[in-house]
């Protein structure tokens, strides 16, 4: 029996219009409405990703650039794509979007060493297809719709783990953007955020031509041993897994697939979408972590001056060339910054969580770098009242373990039971948890009032922190012990924060 599914031509992008209506979209349909449309909503974080990172592969594909800022311009002025450079494209490469082409179906390959597995494998859980980790999932064959199993093809090649494949066999390597966060300026529609995050594509950006570019649906031979991307289209389409979708019995649907080693992509690329961060082993991605909120770290998405300390996604760098010279876009404009991605366990070989946050962009901080100054310096302030918070709160606990802890040769308790006390009080969440939102505003605040806004962020610091504290000594008790416990730690804050914020009044009176 045939099979074809054309993402050309078939509905398979969920996407979200204006008014808010979910509805699929073919690959055309969704570039020639996305004027009209708010934007993409894949099934999980990831999927959006990807469809985005694919709808950016095409559109460079097609365009070859925009070479320069007048290219995009240009583009921006349209208001909308032109389809009939889209079309003549997609008529040449037609076959190459079909799932099952019979010489060159759609980010597959058929191999004789591939090994047949169940397609709930496809997406991030390809890792799965190692047995040491999850048995059921293996051999389980529920269908999948051809629409489906093309978006889970998609997250399989830019977010699966590395793993076995069966033994004897390579192990399957981690792909592309599974390391990070991978960051996106949001429009106020699908046009827009495309174009926005549509980089100017030279020989030399956003990452060096080492070949003949190509996305793999034009490439030849698109499994040419690499391990450093021939240029950015190769780039965005690289696929670190050999896949082959088998169709089942059931209409329009597959049950397995087979799969093997892909293309290694070197560790050292970076990807234009990601913050990287200056460690002491080097330059890092900025990954998502449960431990610490990703706006914590959002200031530096705008720091284009520490270039030896920060460097943010290229998009950044990009829309700032594009304020300076031309009038597309203009410093009053607010955007937004989606951030995507999940967070990976390296040692279980498992994605424990996936993420989709939003932030305010004025683009004012791009085209004004005190503005940049003086949100680090709220960003910096922000650290510094949770180191004193902490301080506090270690006094707090340090003292109701053991009442004559700060005594002559008092009793001192176990750190590690201070530690255990304070994960049970869980004052730094409390604490963190009650910045979001006012940091939010801050950020939009800043640029039309910074002096005002500034201000009214070092009140909401000093209220937190001794919200936070005050939330820990109610769960410490009203006993006497717990009393005099307060009563130091207290005094700590309330000392700390002085040397914080010695222009402000005391917030909390506190006997000597």
């Amino acid at each position: 029996m045939t099979y074809s599914f054309n993402l050309i031509d078939q509905s398979w992008i969920p996407c979200t219009r204006l008014d808010g209506r979910m509805e699929e979209f073919s690959l055309r349909e969704a570039l020639a409405q996305a004027h009209e449309l708010r934007g993409v909503q894949g099934d999980s974080p990831l999927e959006t990703a990807s469809l985005y990172r694919l709808f950016l592969a095409v559109i460079h594909s097609v365009l070859r650039g925009p070479k320069n800022k007048n290219a995009w311009a240009e583009l921006w002025n349209a208001k909308q794509f032109d389809m009939n450079k889209f079309d003549a494209y997609f008529k040449k490469w037609h076959t190459r979007f079909d799932l099952f082409d019979e010489e060159r179906p759609f980010y597959q390959f058929t191999d004789k060493e591939m090994v047949e597995k169940s397609a709930l494998l496809l997406p991030h859980g390809m890792s799965t297809a190692n047995e040491l980790f999850e048995h059921q999932t293996v051999v389980e064959t529920i269908p999948i719709r051809f629409k489906q199993a093309a978006r889970m093809l998609l997250v399989g090649q830019n977010f699966g783990l590395g793993g076995l494949v069966y033994p004897g066999r390579p192990n399957l390597t981690r792909s592309p953007l599974l390391n990070g966060v991978w960051f996106l300026v949001e429009g106020d529609s699908l046009f827009e955020t495309l174009l926005l995050n549509c980089l100017q594509y030279t020989r030399d950006k956003p990452m060096p031509t080492l070949g003949t570019d190509e996305p793999t649906w034009e490439m030849g031979k698109p499994f040419t041993s690499r391990k450093k991307p021939n240029g950015y289209l190769d780039y965005l389409t690289w696929q670190n897994r050999k896949v082959l979708l088998v169709p089942s019995d059931e209409e329009e649907s597959v049950s397995s697939m087979k799969i093997m080693r892909g293309l290694d992509l070197d560790k050292d690329v970076e990807d234009p979408f990601k913050l990287y961060l200056k460690r002491e082993k080097g330059w890092r991605f900025l990954p998502f972590t449960k431990e610490r909120s990703l706006w914590r770290d959002s200031h530096t998405l705008v720091r284009r001056t520490d270039r030896e300390n920060v460097r943010p996604p290229e998009s950044v760098n990009w829309l700032a060339l594009l304020l300076e010279d031309t009038d597309c876009l203009k410093p009053s404009q607010m955007y937004r910054y989606m951030a995507l991605g999940a967070g990976v366990h390296y040692k279980d070989a498992k994605i424990y969580f996936y993420r989709h946050e939003s932030m305010p962009l004025p683009l004012s901080y791009l085209a004004n770098d005190d503005l940049v100054s003086k949100l680090t310096e709220a960003a910096t302030l922000t650290e510094q009242v949770k180191s004193a918070l902490k301080r506090a709160s270690y006094t707090l606990a340090k003292n109701f373990i053991s009442p004559s802890a700060e005594e002559k040769n008092g009793r001192q308790p176990d750190s590690g039971d201070v530690e255990k006390m304070l994960t049970h009080w869980n004052v730094e969440t409390n604490y963190w948890s009650k910045l979001e939102t006012p940091y939010s505003l801050l950020v939009v605040d800043l640029p039309t009032d910074p002096e005002s806004a500034l201000s009214r962020w070092k009140e909401t610091l000093q209220e937190t922190a001794w919200e936070a504290l005050k939330n820990a000594e109610r769960m410490a008790g009203e006993n006497t012990k717990a009393l005099k416990a307060a009563t130091r730690a207290e005094g700590v804050l309330y000392g700390e924060l002085k040397k914080l914020f010695p222009e402000s009044q005391p917030q909390k009176e506190v006997p000597a």
